[in-house]
């Protein structure tokens, strides 16, 4: 770890901006909206970072998203609109009034009055709806997730959580029906509710259902590369095999990759 005071870092990484601003051609061709896609990019980078348990990548992913933020505060600094020290102030000033708790004189019981304290207040803050700052661009997993944290915090929630199974049930009935009646239309609202449902479980559970279903896509990634490395050394390939002579290989693949 760098003992060096952050507050020297920072400004040092302030100045590279400008610099960089002044001098390179495509730091001086970048706009907010060019960069949004590749912060997009090291967002899901840091993902995969944490996913992986990587402290190294975490630390150097975060770098990469706070040059962002650098970047996107000396663009709106050129033309007037704000600045870091804005953006900072902004931040602090958010998170003052939304602890009351520990800068003010409100008592809590617990992170999850605590929750509900902060979708008051920013119903106070011009939000019109609990579900208002649910990003529109999420992905619909994580959306999904979103939507019910924050029904959760107003109450709106199953009285035990295992009465989620129930409902799972029964739109995994109301999905068979459809099926049945090969309505495309209705099969597909079925699929997504069943999928809400079950991401609503996972939630009651304390699992986060796109971290759980990433880990699997990468267990499934490992062994099925472990199957094609196996036919490799048979000279079949796979388009030539058997389902049966496949899952042999997957049963194994199974034993090396848990």
């Amino acid at each position: 770890m760098n003992n060096m005071p952050a507050t020297e870092s920072f400004n040092r990484l302030l100045e590279i901006m400008d610099e960089l601003r002044a001098k390179c051609p495509w730091d001086k061709a970048q706009t907010i909206e060019s960069l949004r896609h590749l912060t997009i990019e090291e967002t899901y980078e840091l993902a995969d970072a944490i996913l992986d348990g990587d402290t190294a990548g975490i630390r150097m992913e975060l770098g990469d998203i706070l040059l962002h933020i650098v970047f996107y505060a000396k663009i709106a600094s050129e033309t007037d609109d704000f600045n870091i020290t804005d953006v900072i102030e902004g931040i602090c000033e958010k998170l003052l009034f939304r602890h009351p708790h520990v800068f003010g004189n409100v008592s809590v019981n617990g992170a999850d009055e605590v929750i509900t304290n902060w979708e008051n207040l920013k119903i106070k803050e011009g939000n019109k709806s609990i579900l208002g700052g649910v990003p529109k661009s999420l992905p619909a997993m994580v959306k999904a997730h979103r939507i019910q944290d924050k029904a959760r915090a107003v109450g709106f929630d199953w009285d035990e959580r295992e009465q989620v199974w129930e409902k799972i049930d029964e739109e995994l009935n109301e999905l068979k029906v459809e099926i049945g009646q090969m309505n495309a239309e209705k099969m597909e609202s079925e699929f997504g509710d069943l999928f809400f449902s079950m991401v609503n479980a996972a939630r009651l559970y304390g699992i986060d259902p796109e971290a759980a279903l990433e880990r699997t896509n990468k267990k499934f990634i490992k062994r099925f590369n472990y199957l094609e490395q196996q036919t490799i050394k048979t000279g079949k390939p796979l388009t030539s095999m058997t389902l049966d002579e496949m899952n042999a290989i997957w049963e194994q693949s199974k034993n090396r990759h848990p």
